[in-house]
C-alpha cells in the first residue's frame, strides 16, 4: 500500500460490542492490523462476551493490536451498564484523544457514536455489517432500532456499508441521505484460501469421510439468523437422492442442540458432522464439493468470498449482501430464503452438470479480487483521509 503524505499519524478508536468469530468483528480485527501503523495508531474497544461463538480476542492480541475490554458493553438491552459503558468509552476517548472513532455492531455503534460526540471527536464513522433490524423482528423492537439508528445518524459523519443492498434497505427505512454512505465490501485475507495447509484427503480423513464421499459443507453460526436448521432439511432431502454424502458443519450457537436433534429424527446424524468451532476454514473448505449459505438475513457474508476463492461453487439464499456477491447462474447459485428443497435442487444441480460448475467456479475466481482485505483498507484509509481533510476545512 502506498503511503499518503497528507495527514500526520492520526489516532483511531474501534468499538465494537463483541469479538466473537464473525465477520463484522473479523473486519474489524484485520482494519486494525492493516492500516499503516506509520500513520494510524489504531485500538480497538470491546464487549468481553462471547458465548457458543467463540472469541478472536487471542487473535487480536496477537496481531499486536491494542485492545481495552470493557465488561458494562453487553449486546443485550441493560440501562444501567449501558450508561456505564457511554461515560467509560466517554473517559477513554478524552483520555487518548482520538481523532477518528469508528463503530462497529448495532450497539457500540450507537453507544460510541454518542461517546465521541459528547468527547468531542472530530471525525465519527459507523460500518453497517447488516442492520440490527430485520423483517423477523416484532414491529415494536424494529421500529426503535430505526428511530435509534435515524437519531445516531445525527452525530455520525459517515456510514460504510459492506454491501449495496445494505444502503438501499437504509434508505427504505429513512436513514439518512446517499450522500453519507461509502461502500466497502468486507475483505478477507485471500492469500489463506485455496492454498491449505493441508491436503483434501488428509482433511477428510481426520473427519472420518471416506475420500470418494461427497461432501457438502457449511461455515456458519447456529442462530436463527443463519437458518441452519434449513441446511439440516436441504441435507435430508439430499440424503436421499445420493449415495455415499456427507454433510459437514463448521460453527457452533444457540441452535446447535435443535440440529443434533432434527438430525437424528431425520436420520442423518450418521451423515453429519458438526465440528465445532474452528479456526482452519480453508483447510475445512478444501474438502468440501459444494458450499451452502441459508441465512434468512445477511450483511455481506465473507465465508461466500471465502469459499469462492477456495474454488467451490456456492449455493446461497437470495438475500441483502449474498445477492450482491453472486450472480445467479454466473459465479453461484441464489435460492428463496427458508426454501431447503430449493437448496437441495440447486446441490443437485451442481453435481449432475460438471460443465455448468466448472463455468461457476471460473466465474467466482474472477469475482472473488473484489474482497480483498488489502483493498478493503486502503479505501478505509482513503476516506479517513477525506473525512478528516473535509472536517479541518470547516474548522
Amino acid at each position: 500500500m502506498q503511503k499518503k503524505k497528507s495527514i500526520s499519524k492520526r489516532r483511531v478508536l474501534h468499538p465494537i460490542t463483541r469479538l466473537i468469530i464473525g465477520g463484522a468483528q473479523e473486519n474489524t480485527m484485520l482494519t486494525a492490523d492493516y492500516l499503516d501503523k506509520d500513520r494510524w495508531q489504531v485500538d480497538v474497544i470491546s464487549g468481553v462476551q462471547t458465548g457458543k461463538e467463540g472469541s478472536i480476542i487471542d487473535e487480536v492480541c496477537k496481531r499486536n493490536i491494542p485492545l481495552f475490554l470493557e465488561p458494562t458493553l453487553v449486546r443485550e438491552i441493560h440501562p444501567i451498564k449501558d450508561i456505564i459503558a457511554l461515560f467509560r468509552l466517554i473517559r477513554l476517548i478524552k483520555k487518548n484523544k482520538y481523532d477518528i472513532v469508528h463503530t462497529h455492531s448495532s450497539k457500540a455503534g450507537i453507544i460510541g457514536r454518542w461517546a465521541a460526540w459528547i468527547a468531542g471527536v472530530p471525525v465519527i464513522i459507523h460500518t453497517v455489517h447488516g442492520w440490527g433490524h430485520h423483517d423477523q423482528q416484532r414491529a415494536i423492537v424494529r421500529n426503535l432500532y430505526i428511530w435509534l439508528e435515524r437519531v445516531t445518524l445525527r452525530v455520525t459523519d459517515q456510514l460504510i456499508a459492506v454491501s449495496g443492498k445494505n444502503i438501499t434497505k437504509g434508505l427504505k427505512d429513512g436513514i439518512g441521505q446517499k450522500n453519507v454512505y461509502s461502500v466497502i465490501r468486507s475483505g478477507i485475507e485471500l492469500e489463506r484460501f485455496g492454498h491449505p495447509r493441508v491436503d483434501k484427503p488428509t482433511m477428510r480423513k481426520q473427519l472420518g469421510i471416506p475420500s470418494d464421499a461427497i461432501v457438502i459443507g457449511t461455515v456458519t453460526r447456529l442462530s436463527p439468523q443463519k437458518a441452519p436448521l434449513d441446511f439440516v432439511q436441504a441435507s435430508t432431502i439430499l440424503a436421499q437422492k445420493l449415495e455415499k454424502v456427507y454433510f459437514v458443519m463448521v460453527g457452533d450457537g444457540p441452535l446447535h442442540d435443535a440440529v443434533v436433534q432434527i438430525a437424528k429424527a431425520n436420520h442423518i446424524d450418521n451423515q453429519l458432522i458438526m465440528t465445532g468451532l474452528r479456526r482452519d476454514i480453508p483447510e475445512l473448505m478444501n474438502c468440501f464439493d459444494v458450499f451452502i449459505l441459508s441465512s434468512l438475513w445477511e450483511g455481506l457474508p465473507r465465508v461466500i468470498p471465502q469459499a469462492m476463492a477456495t474454488g467451490l461453487p456456492v449455493i446461497a439464499t437470495a438475500i441483502d449482501g449474498s445477492a450482491e456477491i453472486i450472480n445467479d447462474g454466473v459465479n453461484g447459485f441464489l435460492v428463496p430464503p427458508a426454501r431447503p428443497d430449493c437448496i437441495a435442487d440447486a446441490v443437485l444441480k451442481v453435481l449432475y452438470n460438471p460443465d455448468l460448475t466448472r463455468k461457476i467456479k471460473n466465474g467466482a475466481l474472477q469475482t472473488v479480487h473484489e474482497y480483498s482485505a488489502k483493498k478493503m483498507v486502503e479505501m478505509i484509509d482513503t476516506l479517513y483521509v477525506k473525512c478528516i481533510t473535509e472536517k479541518s476545512r470547516k474548522t
